[in-house]
């Protein structure tokens, strides 16, 4: 049956019923895998709908299956649910509830682009094939994805690619950009437990100050990337707390270090982790102390597979958004990168706006999602199925 091609201008009577529901999430917030509240309401729109849900799947995650059609393909789309613990410092009349706790990264508006699409998909659109709605818990932490996975996710919904996309305050609203190859750095937590010895503050020849040697540490680390690596990688590393057991006039003997560093590559996150002990076993000798390193890796680097990437930019091509093909790589990172180690992905941004709050950063106390882009987001998701699943 013949149709004709889906426009932005086709779901625009969701605006209203998109906004109230992103609004209520963003006075709402809950942190990952806490996401309980936001969780039943996204399963009660869901059911409303006539889909197949999945609750429970990796703690609060959902999955909503729709299926048209005999073909046999089957395509995944993800969005984020989980909110950051900041304190709102927004005026509007929707901030947040819960004191402590905000949606500052956009994941209420990424929900509810993605329920938009589920309901023009379910209610209005002609195509064979399954959808796979993906509602993904704690991805500020890099926890949830892996959560599905072991919950099976892939074995369960057997997707032959998956897609994923996050707004990008400050750049021109609905504009679509991304790259091939990796999009969003790794980051890897570290921690330094320095053991000195203290003493009085008059006397610290007697005692081994970890203040000290602490702060040879944090600026020895920064040679790492000016003098290890090759220039141009992009790589970040940060100490971003330096805790002591010192007082007034007490020479602190242990000292803890927290940070993170971030690359683009494999071989760059683990040279910096290799020359980050190093540094450390160095200094500990200098010093005659006991020094030791701890690393987490929280976050791989998100991968887009060429094949994949270009059914999002055909998609937004075909709905007139402004995209940009090879962006510089983004230097935070994302969850959705252990979805793109398992299955070809695409992972996207698209501009939040220009002005205003949608123009203050992610995890800004000030950041709002744009309401504006709710449409846009769930068009973009309603097309990309409608050429992927076209009968």
């Amino acid at each position: 049956m013949d149709k004709t091609p889906l426009t932005i201008q086709d779901l625009q009577y969701l605006y209203k019923e998109l906004k109230v529901f992103r609004r209520d999430l963003h006075k709402y917030p809950e942190l990952g895998f806490k996401e309980v509240r936001t969780s039943k309401k996204i399963f009660d729109i869901l059911k409303t709908l006539d889909l197949e849900v999945h609750a429970g799947v990796g703690k609060t995650g959902l999955v909503g299956v729709l299926k048209r059609g005999i073909s046999n393909k089957k395509i995944m789309l993800r969005a984020d649910m989980d909110a950051l613990p900041i304190m709102e410092t927004s005026n509007h009349t929707h901030v947040s509830k819960n004191s402590g706790i905000m949606h500052a990264c956009g994941h209420d508006g990424h929900t509810t682009m993605l329920l938009g699409a589920a309901k023009y998909l379910s209610q209005k659109s002609n195509f064979s094939g399954t959808v796979y709605f993906v509602f993904q818990p704690n991805e500020e932490h890099g926890l949830g994805a892996k959560a599905m996975m072991d919950d099976g996710l892939f074995e369960r919904f057997p997707a032959q690619e998956v897609f994923g996309m996050h707004n990008l305050p400050g750049a021109p609203l609905g504009e679509i950009s991304s790259r091939q190859g990796v999009i969003c750095a790794s980051e890897t937590l570290f921690e330094i437990n320095i053991t000195g010895k203290g003493g009085h503050s008059s006397m610290p020849h007697l005692g081994v100050d970890s203040i000290l040697v602490g702060s040879d540490i944090v600026i020895a680390i920064q040679k790492i990337l000016s003098r290890k690596l090759k220039p141009g990688t992009g790589a970040v590393i940060s100490v971003t707390e330096f805790i002591t057991d010192g007082s007034r006039n007490i020479l602190p003997g242990n000292t803890l270090l927290k940070g993170d560093f971030r690359a683009f590559n494999s071989k760059d996150r683990m040279s910096v982790q290799k020359n980050l002990k190093q540094i450390c076993y160095g200094i500990s000798k200098l010093h005659n102390i006991k020094i030791e390193v701890k690393f987490r890796n929280e976050f791989i680097e998100t991968v887009n597979s060429k094949k994949t990437l270009s059914k999002s930019f055909k998609a937004a091509k075909d709905l007139g958004l402004k995209i940009i093909t090879n962006r510089e790589p983004m230097p935070f990172s994302e969850d959705f990168a252990h979805f793109s180690k398992i299955k070809p992905a695409s992972f996207i941004l698209i501009g939040n706006g220009t002005e205003g709050d949608f123009a203050n950063p992610l995890h800004s106390s000030s950041y709002d999602f744009n309401d504006n882009l709710l449409v846009i987001g769930a068009s973009f998701w309603s097309r990309l199925v409608e050429n992927y699943l076209k009968i």
